[in-house]
């Protein structure tokens, strides 16, 4: 009798994955199963979510499982971290996770490197549930060019003058803070430093939320400085440090980036997978075809060794390794994986597949922005390429 395999978080789990974590994964997943999963279309829909959810994923402590308890985090690991963004993403809207987690990239600077007093005023209140958070980098000039950036930020007594614009950030409409990298010195990476910035400083103005392709339910825009004075005191770190800051706080977001992708993949072989089983044509079902299986098997393999490699790169860095090239490899592989995989997904769907109100229709859709955020397909190869050549 032919045994099945087990579940991929089966597999996982004694490598990679503790008694505790699978507690965690239950208890997230249960939560998203009643909280999130039933309104997810109508969000999608409606461009947006409740800002209430923010404060029930922050009771909850979901917002900061991997934070220091010190500013009420859970002070748990990074595969704590990995259970809630993988969970989260199961409710079936990446958009989503994007705009709930934009503190994930805002946060991790102000974490490190910020005073007392600024984790008190900007930290806490965030991971409460009671602020949003966004991350400002993004140019509309710029693009990937995060050295060359223009808004500038000029020292007048106890405060910084700050003029320019971002866009293309997640969470934009919403924020309450941003964490925004602006020029303070020359020219270069060594003139950039980064300010918290308060929604509600005079000057301080944001477009209306961008139509985009995918990520319907996250609230994307630009963010706009007309001599907005921001207190010196909201600089995070040393001045002009703040491109070496963020060049941390990258490997981050794009290991996070990782695990979306490879959660893109896995719903959609799921998907796939199904539908194959109960769609007929010419008098079986799609799993009658050797195409289709074949195409299936592929499907699984690559979902498979995106998974493998990207929680191998996780350990490694949740040892204390600084593995820049592997979270950047990581990146593009579960971004190439999740490219083709949503594209089969879609195939094997056929006319469905083009409809909205189906999982691998959004899906395909959402997957698109990987290989593009928190640095292209083509900035990753060169980060990998200079650190092996």
């Amino acid at each position: 009798m032919k045994k099945k395999q087990d579940s991929t978080d089966s597999r996982f789990f004694q490598r990679y994955f503790t008694k505790q974590h699978d507690m965690l994964r239950k208890a997230v997943r249960e939560f998203v199963r009643k909280e999130i999963a039933p309104f997810v279309d109508d969000w999608e829909e409606e461009g947006g979510f409740p800002r209430e959810l923010y404060k029930k994923v922050g009771e909850l402590g979901y917002s900061s499982v991997s934070y220091p308890e010190d500013v009420g985090g859970s002070g748990g690991d990074l595969f704590e971290e990995i259970v809630v963004n993988e969970e989260f993403m199961r409710g079936g809207s990446p958009g989503l996770v994007a705009s709930l987690y934009s503190h994930g990239i805002a946060l991790p600077p102000l974490i490190k490197y910020g005073t007392p007093e600024q984790k008190e005023k900007f930290v806490k209140p965030v991971v409460a549930g009671d602020r949003v958070a966004a991350l400002a980098v993004t140019e509309p000039g710029g693009g990937s060019d995060v050295a060359n950036l223009q808004t500038t930020a000029v020292r007048d007594k106890d405060c910084y003058i700050v003029n320019g614009s971002k866009t293309f950030i997640t969470s934009a409409i919403n924020a309450d803070q941003i964490t925004c990298a602006v020029r303070t010195g020359g020219e270069g990476a060594h003139g950039i430093s980064l300010l918290v910035i308060k929604a509600d400083t005079p000057g301080y103005s944001v477009s209306d939320k961008l139509k985009k392709t995918g990520w319907w339910t996250s609230d994307t825009g630009q963010i706009f400085f007309d001599d907005c004075r921001v207190p010196v005191e909201n600089r995070i770190g040393e001045e002009n440090k703040g491109f070496y800051y963020q060049m941390e706080n990258f490997q981050s977001e794009r290991l996070a980036m990782a695990v979306q992708s490879n959660m893109i993949s896995r719903m959609c072989l799921e998907e796939a997978i199904k539908y194959a089983k109960e769609r007929t044509a010419f008098g079986k079902t799609l799993t009658g075809f050797q195409v289709t299986r074949h195409k299936i098997a592929e499907m699984a393999t690559q979902v498979e060794a995106s998974f493998e490699f990207t929680y191998r790169v996780a350990a490694m860095v949740n040892a204390g390794e600084y593995k820049v090239a592997e979270v950047s490899m990581a990146k593009n592989f579960a971004c190439q994986v999740a490219n083709r995989v949503t594209f089969d997904a879609t195939q094997i769907f056929g006319g469905y597949g083009f409809i909205r109100g189906h999982l691998v229709e959004r899906l395909y859709r959402d997957n698109r922005i990987y290989s593009i955020g928190g640095g292209t397909h083509e900035i990753m190869n060169e980060v990998i390429s200079k650190m092996i050549l």
